[in-house]
């Protein structure tokens, strides 16, 4: 008398969990990619090979055509300090940091105008650059 097994096991496996995990990696790095950059303003930035751990406050960000932006909002210069002002306002002094955002081919004399006001107003200035 044979005697036969009535547990088998089943050697298929089924990719749709596996498809499944994939496409919700996929959507998460997606979404978080683009919050990585909240800068949308594409700038050339000048090459450096240190970086600053800080964390600015706000940006000032000055592109090819000499406009100039607080984080995403174009302002004329004028406008420029007592719009930091209002921006820093009830910030601790020690913790008021700008990011200067400013493409290569701007004037040395329009990143100093910026350099000026952060001094005067004691302000910690971050220069921004990519590495290499």
């Amino acid at each position: 008398m044979a005697i036969k097994s009535r547990n088998k096991v089943n050697a298929q496996f089924s990719m749709s969990s596996m498809t499944d995990i994939v496409f919700l990696l996929l959507i998460f790095f997606m979404i978080t990619s683009t919050m990585v950059h909240p800068n949308a303003l594409k700038l050339l930035l000048p090459q450096s090979n240190s970086q600053v751990s800080a964390k600015p406050i706000t940006t000032v960000s000055i592109n090819r055509n000499l406009d100039f932006y607080i984080e995403n909002t174009p302002i004329d210069f004028g406008r420029l300090e007592a719009a930091l002002k209002v921006k820093f306002d009830g910030v601790p002094e020690e913790d008021r940091t700008v990011a200067l955002h400013a493409e290569k081919s701007v004037p040395i004399d329009e990143v100093v105008k910026v350099m000026n006001i952060a001094k005067n107003n004691r302000y910690k200035l971050i220069l921004a650059t990519q590495s290499r």
